[in-house]
């Protein structure tokens, strides 16, 4: 029997009862559509976490204090004032591929200008700290080596910081009181939004590190160091130098812990983007479940429809068709069912991730592999679960089906 003529058979069967046609293949629609949109959420929060990650800029690594034992007790990063100046510059000295060192003290406070007041985060840098995160400013500049040299009182502020301070007027050349300290406003940073960790990026002030240490923070020691190489080849290198530099200068001997962790961008960006992975693929598996569900369906549907047509099925094998095209009218009649079904449910959760995107506001990103993978599952949903009515049907005795009632 020719693969067309099989074809016309099976629409002709599927449209005669339109009804549970489309009720078997509902099944498969929504698990289709669940499949699509699942994916596509979980995407665009991979998506967004991996711009956060670009918005600490290109080819980073980031040292922090801390991570020492102490009395049985191990403390966490920026937990100890393990890190100094001298190991910053150490750094820009002994370590090659290093292109920018940013020394680094971090505070909360609260500051207030005139009679607004607000609590914000207060980060002591190096001037390379804008380079080194891509941050441009908005408007104003940035301080200068001077400036740090000096222990300036100046400060660059944030967008969130500037619009609860100042609200729409201008902060440039305000003065800013941190911790009761005047501070001159050089600068307004462009906005960045969320960190990978969710927090403001733009609720924050930058001063001269040498600033934070003598008329904010008080200490000598540094919270973090952050440094940029040239090239992605170059991050495993220099955390490595990196490393083995720190151990030598804090006199850690072999075997013992270190006193401060050092971490890559591409590490975190790995370790960021677990969870979304994970995530992603718990969706996409929940969804698949609906998929079996229709799949079962379709056998169920297909089982009926071989004891309905039993008596035309024995009708075809005495009048000289073969078993193998029986099986092949009842297995493409599950494919065409499966394979619409997907279709359909492709759309739908086109549809769907558009609307939670417009309406909902959640980030969602359509992957092209994932749309033909659900299609071809689709497919391949409906030959699983349509072979087993299809050899039944095949099998058939003519003659027992020809007596059939």
């Amino acid at each position: 029997m020719k693969i067309l003529s099989t074809l016309k058979i099976a629409f002709r069967a599927l449209r005669r009862n339109k009804l549970r046609s489309v009720l078997t293949a509902l099944g498969i629609i929504i698990g289709v559509g669940a499949v699509i949109a699942m994916v596509s959420i979980g995407n665009g929060a991979k998506s967004q976490v991996e711009s956060q990650i670009a918005s600490l800029g290109e080819n980073v690594i980031l040292i922090f204090s801390g991570s020492v034992t102490a009395s049985g007790v191990h403390t966490g990063w920026g937990s100890a004032g393990t890190l100094k100046i001298e190991d910053a510059e150490a750094i820009r000295r002994e370590v090659p591929g290093v292109v920018a060192v940013s020394d680094e003290i971090v505070s909360t406070g609260q500051v207030s200008a005139g009679n607004q007041n607000w609590f914000t985060r207060i980060y002591g840098e190096s001037p390379e700290y804008f380079d080194i995160r891509k941050w441009p400013l908005e408007d104003g500049a940035s301080f200068t080596a001077q400036d740090v040299r000096g222990a300036n009182k100046v400060c660059v502020i944030g967008a969130t910081t500037a619009r609860q301070i100042f609200g729409s007027s201008s902060p440039l050349g305000q003065i800013l009181r941190i911790k009761g300290v005047p501070f001159l406003i050089t600068g307004v940073l462009t906005s960045k939004g969320l960190s990978p960790q969710g927090t403001d990026q733009d609720d924050i002030i930058i001063m001269p590190y040498t600033s934070a240490m003598k008329r904010v923070v008080g200490g000598t020691t540094l919270r973090g160091i952050d440094v940029q190489v040239g090239s992605p080849n170059d991050l495993d290198p220099a955390q490595q130098q990196i490393t083995a530099l720190l151990r030598q200068r804090h006199n850690i001997r072999p075997g013992r812990d270190d006193d401060f962790t050092v971490r890559n961008q591409q590490e975190i960006a790995e370790t960021a983007t677990a969870t979304a992975r994970v995530m992603t693929l718990l969706l996409a598996a929940i969804a698949c479940v609906s998929l079996v569900v229709g799949g079962i369906g379709i056998m169920n549907i297909m089982l009926v429809s071989v004891t309905e047509r039993t008596r035309e099925i024995g009708v075809r094998l005495a009048v000289g068709a073969h078993g193998r095209d029986i099986l092949t009218q009842f297995l493409i009649e599950a494919v065409t069912l499966s394979a619409i079904g997907g279709v359909i449910g492709i759309l739908l959760g086109l549809g769907t991730s558009r609307l939670l995107s417009i309406f909902a506001h959640w980030p969602t990103l359509i992957s092209i592999p994932s749309i033909v993978a659900a299609f071809f599952v689709s497919a391949a949903v409906g030959i699983f679960f349509g072979f087993y009515p299809a050899r039944e049907a095949a099998r058939l005795d003519p003659i027992e089906a020809l007596r059939y009632e």
